[in-house]
């Protein structure tokens, strides 16, 4: 079972334009609607209102066959992102949310735990999140997308404090050069992937937009070039390379109590089969409108 922790919501999307449609998003969220319709039994530790977004949200989760982990909090209302498109089909988001989801507990020990964005750095749940790892950081492979709203990080030192306590904890880290540019925007992607390899990770795969990712471990780095044939939007992109990334993993056996170690010992064409499988998820989301990541019999897991 794969735990993925994290924030649900709703992404209110305006195009150029104006028309606006709604879609299930949250980073964490999308991750897991990825690797439930890869085939991985899914649960995810959210917190969703009992309003018309939260029920958009739990048919959306169902559909694709994530579990709810039970006992959280349950906010008076479903979070939403208003996300502005531009003539690319960039986003920019305007956030309305809380995170509080009460302690973490799984009712069986997860083969990985996945989290990232905001549910990461925004209290009071940051905390709870922090917990979780720290309680499965010996028994589960952990991933770590840091995924940063920058309009949500009123302390940006206190931001880097956190996202590298998590670092500490995690397997994988998966950050975009643009979370690169809000943390470090005086240091060379390599130099920071390098400083973080030696603090824990086993692969710090740094994705670059339409210029692919690049895939940094205890082995060397290598580049993955972006396949997208064409692009309707970006939403959910990096959620489905990390989803596509996990399930690829889950494909290699290295996932469970001894993952940190298969990882560590991990050669580069292991990281390369990885990478393409997670590009290749990617190229499939960028394809069409909204998070919607790809299903198992849309990407070949090898």
């Amino acid at each position: 079972m794969i735990l993925v922790v994290g924030e649900t919501l709703v992404d209110v999307v305006q195009r150029p334009g104006g028309s606006v449609r709604e879609h299930p998003g949250g980073s964490p969220a999308n991750v897991a609607v990825g690797l439930a319709r890869l085939g991985l039994e899914t649960q995810l530790a959210t917190t969703i209102g009992v309003d018309d977004h939260g029920a958009l949200v739990r048919m959306h989760l169902a559909e694709s066959g994530v579990q709810l982990l039970p006992g959280l909090t349950v906010p008076d209302r479903t979070a939403t992102a208003l996300a502005t498109l531009d003539a690319s089909g960039a986003a920019t988001y305007t956030f309305d949310l809380t995170w509080d989801p009460g302690p973490i507990r799984p009712s069986v020990v997860p083969d990985a735990v996945h989290t990232g964005s905001i549910a990461t750095f925004l209290e009071p749940g940051a905390d709870d999140v922090e917990d979780v790892l720290r309680r499965h950081a010996h028994t589960s492979v952990v991933t770590l997308d840091p995924n940063l709203r920058p309009d949500l990080v009123p302390d940006r030192a206190a931001a880097v404090e956190r996202i590298e306590t998590l670092v500490r904890l995690s397997d994988v880290v998966k950050v975009s050069d643009e979370d690169l540019a809000f943390l470090y925007p005086d240091e060379e992607h390599g130099d920071v992937a390098g400083r973080w390899l030696r603090e824990g990770p086993a692969c710090v795969a740094v994705t670059l937009g339409p210029d692919g990712s690049r895939l940094h471990t205890h082995r060397g780095a290598l580049t993955l070039a972006a396949t997208a044939d064409s692009v309707a939007d970006t939403v959910g992109a990096g959620d489905s390379y990390m989803s596509g990334f996990i399930a690829a993993l889950d494909a290699e056996a290295v996932l469970g109590p001894d993952g940190r170690s298969l990882l560590d010992d991990a050669d580069l064409p292991f990281w390369r089969r990885v990478g393409t499988v997670a590009t290749r998820a990617a190229a499939i989301t960028v394809g069409r409108a909204g998070a919607q990541p790809p299903w198992a019999d849309e990407l070949d897991l090898g």
